[in-house]
């Protein structure tokens, strides 16, 4: 289990790096452009939240924890994701096409977050949404034979898989020392809310999951997987053969 001040320090060098050609232009096709668009758009809006609910959660957490470090990790996690939002609105500008500023997907998860003050929701939220996201960039990045976008989608699933860990242990501290019939009652909670959620991404950007290879059958067994290795594995022991059978449904992804 990593602590708050390695994350801390974790996404303040991360946010140094920079891992795209600005200098490539977009290349796509008329088809490519009309696939993609509308996602790439509700999803450059998702990302440049302010985050300021999330950090209001935070703040009550890192006190009640005693882990001000938290607080500034979590700062730091949401400069990331602005940058993944600034980073596909410079993408949009150069195809000369609009930076939205509603949708209504973002705008009921963000009706969702403003009644959420709960560390524990906010972070089964973002492991659950962060999930989708890296299913929905390795899809965009298949879509199309851009090389400018396929290196912002790599930047972007690059961030993604350690913001899942970092979320992932802080949910695991959180529900560590619950009792078992607590624990019950929260996986069934989770499991609702994940593939709810998941269930109403997909039909959200369904044209461009498919377009990167993912009809709903296979977008499914990949999120399932997904939920094995984090939610559900709070719940589990690591027992050889859980491992095991992890093990082999990736081989058949």
């Amino acid at each position: 289990m990593k602590t708050s001040q390695y994350w801390q320090k974790h996404f303040a060098e991360n946010l140094k790096k920079e891992r795209i050609d600005w200098d490539l232009q977009p290349n796509l096709t008329k088809k490519q452009r009309s696939t993609i668009l509308k996602s790439l758009q509700a999803w450059q809006l998702g990302e440049t939240s302010d985050g300021m609910h999330l950090i209001a959660a935070s703040k009550k957490h890192a006190e009640k924890t005693n882990d001000p470090a938290f607080l500034e990790a979590i700062y730091l996690f949401i400069k990331e994701e602005q940058k993944h939002g600034e980073n596909l609105g410079k993408y949009l500008d150069r195809l000369q096409e609009p930076r939205i500023k509603s949708d209504w997907g973002d705008g009921l998860f963000r009706k969702v977050r403003y009644f959420n003050t709960n560390m524990e929701l906010w972070t089964l939220a973002v492991i659950t949404v962060e999930s989708t996201a890296q299913l929905f960039y390795q899809s965009l990045k298949e879509a199309t034979t851009c090389k400018l976008l396929k290196q912002i989608c790599t930047d972007i699933l690059i961030d993604e898989a350690y913001h899942i860990s970092f979320q992932f242990e802080r949910l695991s501290m959180i529900t560590k020392d619950k009792s078992p019939t607590s624990k019950l009652i929260r996986y069934w909670l989770y499991w609702f809310f994940y593939f709810s959620t998941i269930t109403v991404v997909y039909i959200a950007h369904r044209k461009l999951f498919r377009a990167g290879g993912n009809n709903y059958n296979r977008y499914y067994r990949k999120m399932k997987l997904k939920f094995d290795k984090t939610i559900q594995r709070l719940f589990r022991p690591k027992s050889s053969v859980y491992q095991s059978k992890l093990k082999w449904e990736q081989i058949e992804l």
